[in-house]
Order: C-alpha cells, then sequence, then structure tokens
C-alpha cells in the first residue's frame, strides 16, 4: 500500500496500526503467508478476540485483509493474509498528507495535531 494523496488521519491510522509490537508480530507471521486465526493465534500465543482486535486494527488501515470460507463439514474458516505495502515517511510526506487534508475540507484535523503538540 503505498498511497501518496492519504490525508493525516490515513497516515496516523496506517503508523499507530504498525506501532505496536503485538501488530508488528502478526505483520511478520503473515509475512509467510495467509494464515487461518486460530492457527495464527497459536503461533503468536496470544487470545482470539486480543488477536481480533489487532487484526482489525490492522484491516482498517488496509494492511491486512480477511476471508470467511466454508471448511468440508460446513464450518466458517476465517483467514487472514498481508497486502502488500511499503511505508516510508518523510517531511514531504506530511506536508503532503496536511495539504490533503486542507484540499478536501479536513482542516480542523491539521489544526487538531498543531494543538496537540503544544
Amino acid at each position: 500500500m503505498v498511497n501518496e494523496t492519504q490525508t493525516s488521519e490515513e497516515l496516523l491510522a496506517t503508523l499507530a496500526a504498525i506501532g505496536h509490537p503485538l501488530r508488528l508480530r502478526v505483520i511478520a507471521e503473515l509475512a509467510g503467508g495467509r494464515v487461518h486465526v486460530s492457527e495464527l493465534a497459536r503461533r503468536l500465543g496470544m487470545s482470539r478476540p486480543l488477536l481480533y482486535m489487532h487484526l482489525d486494527r490492522l484491516e482498517k488501515a488496509g494492511l491486512v485483509t480477511g476471508s470467511l470460507e466454508l471448511s468440508a463439514d460446513g464450518k466458517a474458516m476465517k483467514y487472514f493474509e498481508l497486502v502488500p505495502f511499503e511505508v516510508r515517511v518523510t517531511a514531504e510526506t506530511v506536508v503532503r498528507a496536511l495539504a490533503e487534508d486542507k484540499e478536501h475540507g479536513n482542516e480542523t484535523q491539521a489544526l487538531d495535531l498543531e494543538e496537540s503538540d503544544k
């Protein structure tokens, strides 16, 4: 995922999604390919509810995708896989994100960010 026209909100969502040690471990596990959620939970040594919370955050940021499939015995099986992405943040990335906010009438987001730095 490389989006040259991300808003500051989208940029922050991406950075927040990868900015957690457990989510980094999820990304590392999924780098090997698609995995059933129960198997992923076992590999990571975490509960499925906690894993789903982290997968939801990654999915909302567009970094992973989930799909439901039916097994031979009719059970719903949830699989997750990585969406190809690259994250590169420069000063220009930040400037473009804030400009995108203004272009879409989202200046409040930019101002909120400025205020939170004070």
